[in-house]
Parts: structure tokens; sequence; C-alpha cells
């Protein structure tokens, strides 16, 4: 696939995440074959495009999942304990909406604070959509706060009033996405690290029972061959909990 194809495709991949969480977390097989036509996937690469939407938690074809079967007990907790807060918040009507709406775009402070009031609910229920994705729901909801009560800072650049929500609820779902992609980073990073000082604990477990005492860092590297960067790198990384290995004085 050449660079500007692979732009191409990361960016279609986007826009059919994009869509099925605004369909709940469904989307139909029609529509993401429709959206890679302009690519000409072949089957092979298509099945793949089905396998990492599944891995998302994103249903094909099919109804989005049911709440219970992404979120945890705590989370749902949680959740139940948020929307009896957010019920004490006033109620405002379509056309309040709009005042508000209209004087936040002005710069009126207090206009924009009751419109993050109106959002509040609709930042719940987008982050029930990003779920389950190894990020607990209740710091979803807190970066789309954040993001809201930005973006009511922002709605001067709008011409219409008609536009904030589109705007608000874009930020919302991209502050999400933000979270969830540099989580996933960051468990990616710990998984590296944590293999590391695992082969090296192992490969020091097995030394020592052959020696039937600890290793010094000297003999691990000269009897399996790792760098002796290696092995410092995992004592250091855990803490100096490698047992089988001698702690430097």
């Amino acid at each position: 696939m050449e660079e500007n194809q692979e732009i191409l495709f990361a960016k279609t991949l986007e826009k059919v995440k994009r869509l099925a969480r605004e369909q709940c977390n469904s989307i139909r097989k029609e529509q993401v074959e429709e959206a890679f036509q302009v690519l000409a996937l072949s089957k092979e690469q298509l099945a793949m495009v089905f396998e990492y939407l599944e891995k998302y938690h994103i249903t094909i074809g099919e109804s989005a999942a049911e709440e219970e079967d992404i979120l945890s007990e705590e989370e749902i907790d949680y959740l139940e304990e948020y929307k009896k807060e957010l019920l004490e918040l006033p109620v405002f009507s379509d056309g309040e909406k709009d005042a508000f709406t209209l004087s936040a775009m002005a710069g009126e402070t207090d206009a924009q604070g009751r419109l993050i009031q109106v959002y509040l609910p609709k930042v719940v229920e987008i982050a029930k959509l990003y779920a389950g994705q190894g990020v607990f729901v209740e710091d979803l909801i807190g970066e789309g706060n954040v993001a809201l009560s930005m973006g009511v800072t922002m709605l001067g650049c709008l011409e219409k009033k008609e536009e904030a929500e589109g705007m608000l609820m874009k930020m919302v779902m991209d502050a999400m996405e933000d979270f969830i992609s540099d989580s996933m980073e960051e468990t990616q990073k710990d998984n590296k690290v944590l293999k590391k000082v695992n082969q090296v604990a192992e490969k020091a477990r097995e030394l020592s029972e052959e020696l039937r005492r600890k290793v010094t860092v000297e003999e691990l590297c000269t009897e399996t061959g790792l760098s002796e960067k290696a092995v410092r790198d995992a004592m250091r990384l855990s803490g100096y909990t490698i047992e089988d290995i001698e702690n430097p004085s």
C-alpha cells in the first residue's frame, strides 16, 4: 500500500469508527464496504478491518452490545451515582438552550456555565459508547467534561448557533478517543517493560536453580548472553525485586 493510500486508509478507518460510535457502537457491513470502496481492498484486507472494529467493541450488522456486557460492576455503580447527581441539575427548555448558546458565543461566562450543564448528560452517553476499551468510564467522562468546559469558551468562532452542539460533541469525542489512544500506548509500553523484566527473571531463576544460589549480574550475562545493560535495566524497572539475582550493595 503506497504512502498516500496508507493515509487515506487511516482517515477512512477513523471515519468508520466515528460513524459506528454515532450509531451506538454498531455499523452495517455495507457501510464499511462503501467507505473503503475507493481503496479497492481485497477480501482479506476487509476482513482485517472488520476484525479491527470488533476489537474496539463495534458490532457489525447487529445492534450495539448491552451496557452490562461492556461495563464492569464498579462502572455501572459509578454511572448510577453520577446520573443521580445530574438529576439535580436544572432542566432547560430548547428556547433557553438557544439563548445560552447565543450568549456563550458572545463570550458571556454565565451562559457558558449553563451550557455546560445542558450537555453534561450527553457526555455520559458518549462515554458509554467508548467504554470497554481498557479505560474506566469515569475517566472518559472526566476527559469529556474537560473538553466540554473548554469548548463552550470557543463558540465565538461559529457563525450559527445550530453549529454549537456538533462542535462541542466532536470535541468531547475527540478527547475520549485521544485518551484511549494514549492509554493504549502506555499499556503497550508497560507490556514491553514487563516482558523484559520477566525474561531476565526467568533466565536468572533457571541459572539460580542450576547453581543452587543467587547469581551475580556478571554470571547471568556470561551464561545467558544477555547484555549487562538489559539485566541492570530489568533490575531497576522491577525495583530490584528479582529475587534470584544478587542485588548491588
